[in-house]
């Protein structure tokens, strides 16, 4: 076992799991160099991977990969399992985003009640000596296009799971570069960490009654608010998406 925490295999990035493996073999990705390792990688979370409401934070990378969607923190541990297993070093980043980031997936009714700072995270990859920020893998293209199509006069949206300042021309496609999608959204930087193992054991959240709530039904009214947002059945949000940059909050004890 390699004693690089940035490649080693842990619980959530059980990347030796026979179904990740096989998605490597069968798409030929260790055959390629480590730029196009990177890039296949991540197209494929991004678009392959739904965007979507997982049962928690905390699922083991080919339990993702199972569900075929995800949201930032579980793409996030399936995309640093597939640059592990093809010996790409890579570390987790967390943070929490203010909650408007989410309004219109969350419906109106439970709004009130989500937590205003919401854990989020996103990989760092090294590459050529220098680490990569990569959190454009969040909303798949058809999510994005629905956005686009939606606000066309709008730039800066903080709300349906995107945070950004360049709603119709975002840094999301594999460039060898920093990409974003949430970005703005953020509104306080809890650190890296060597895994997502490591940041669940210091941040939590949505438990007890509130959690189980989630998991049994919100998350899957969130699911199918997303799934007609694809299809260009945009929700409501009372005075539309946020524009400005949500406020900052020190304290971010409500979210753990």
């Amino acid at each position: 076992m390699s004693s690089d925490p940035t490649t080693q295999q842990t619980p959530l990035l059980n990347y030796s799991a026979g179904p990740i493996q096989s998605l490597i073999a069968d798409r030929g990705w260790s055959k390629l160099e480590p730029a196009e390792r990177a890039e296949a990688a991540y197209e494929f979370v991004r678009n392959e991977i739904a965007f979507g409401y997982n049962s928690d934070d905390t699922l083991p990378a080919s339990d993702v990969l199972r569900d075929g969607y995800g949201q930032c923190n579980t793409k996030t541990t399936l995309l640093m399992a597939l640059l592990r297993a093809m010996d790409l070093p890579c570390r987790f980043h967390g943070f929490t985003i203010h909650k408007s980031l989410q309004r219109g997936i969350v419906p109106e009714i439970v709004y009130p009640l989500a937590p205003t700072n919401i854990l989020h995270s996103w990989v760092e990859v090294l590459l050529d000596g220098r680490w990569i920020t990569l959190e454009g893998f969040i909303l798949d293209d058809a999510v994005l296009n629905a956005l686009q199509r939606a606000f066309p006069d709008q730039d800066s949206i903080c709300g349906f799971g995107a945070g950004t300042d360049n709603l119709h021309a975002p840094a999301v496609a594999w460039s060898g570069g920093d990409t974003y999608i949430q970005r703005t959204g953020i509104n306080a930087d809890l650190g890296a960490f060597a895994s997502p193992d490591a940041f669940y054991t210091e941040h939590q959240q949505l438990r007890g009654i509130k959690g189980l709530l989630y998991r049994l039904m919100i998350r899957h009214w969130m699911n199918a608010r997303v799934e007609r947002l694809r299809r260009g059945l945009v929700p409501t949000i009372p005075n539309g998406p946020a524009t400005a940059l949500p406020p900052q909050h020190p304290n971010v004890k409500e979210a753990m």
